[in-house]
């Protein structure tokens, strides 16, 4: 986060470096977007009309084996009934084929695809259905990331008193919701006061302490004097979290902090860093 303060009479503006820190924000927004590969879906479809155009125009190459290979691809995007039509529309191209252009029925090769398309066809079936129960169970779980990162990492407002509020926040992992970094902004009778923090470790760990430090600066922000008894403030719940846990690393936990206030009507910002790294302020660009 970049700080840039002006004369008393203007605004102050804290804006992240978008450039610097998400130089691919816009593919990662059309990303999100969209699926814009929908057509892969037909793949399946497209597999049984080669094999069959194949098969016709070369019936001593046998390219009807290759009929198994539309139902074992069904399963990875189509739901269990696409892919059980799909191993059936598989199933009577093969039978098709075998009656019609230089096949028997009767024969054992025949015999033989027609039974191995009907075992892929319900191995198939049962992955698409796996399937489905899984991304129903990550949909689940994103949503419920979802909501811990709305509780606790709040929305900031765009305009706070006299600051000019820009964010931007990217957890490590790629599909991570919400992480050990966190961040919070308040209005007090000091003036406008923001934490930016980080959490050692990752995981449910690292979230549950980055709530401990969110919860004591909520609760502490508007009536501390100044920074460094606020500072104090929080490093006596975290010491006191720690106490309260069981495990081993217990003492291994600690947070990182940056501190920050802005008065009002004052071109001035106070800092107060405990371990973090310093902020960048940016002057004439």
């Amino acid at each position: 986060m970049s700080v840039q303060v002006k004369g008393a009479s203007q605004r102050i503006t804290l804006r992240p470096l978008r450039q610097r820190i998400s130089p691919n924000r816009h593919l990662l927004r059309i990303r999100q977007v969209g699926q814009p590969f929908e057509w892969i879906r037909l793949a399946p479809l497209l597999v049984i009309a080669l094999a069959v155009v194949a098969d016709v125009l070369t019936p001593h190459l046998q390219f009807n084996r290759l009929l198994g290979a539309a139902p074992a691809l069904a399963a990875a995007m189509w739901p269990l009934a696409g892919t059980l039509a799909i191993g059936l529309l598989a199933f009577g191209a093969a039978i098709g084929l075998a009656a019609t252009y230089n096949h028997d029925l009767g024969d054992t090769p025949s015999l033989f695809t027609m039974l191995a398309i009907t075992a892929i066809t319900l191995a198939a079936a049962y992955a698409s259905r796996v399937r489905q129960h899984r991304e129903r169970t990550l949909a689940e779980v994103r949503t419920v990331a979802d909501t811990a990162q709305q509780v606790l990492l709040r929305p900031l407002p765009p305009h706070l008193g006299h600051v000019d509020i820009e964010l931007l926040y990217q957890a490590a992992a790629p599909h991570a919701r919400i992480g050990g970094d966190f961040y919070e902004a308040r209005k007090s009778q000091h003036g406008v006061r923001l934490i930016i923090g980080d959490v050692r470790g990752k995981g449910l760990p690292a979230v549950e302490a980055a709530s401990v430090v969110l919860s004591s600066f909520r609760v502490n922000v508007r009536d501390a004097p100044d920074l460094a008894d606020l500072a104090a403030r929080l490093e006596t719940s975290m010491n006191e979290y720690c106490e309260d846990l069981a495990s081993d690393d217990a003492m291994e936990r600690f947070v990182t902090t940056l501190l920050v206030e802005i008065p009002a009507g004052q071109p001035i910002a106070r800092l107060v860093t405990c371990g973090h790294p310093p902020p960048l302020l940016l002057h004439d660009g």
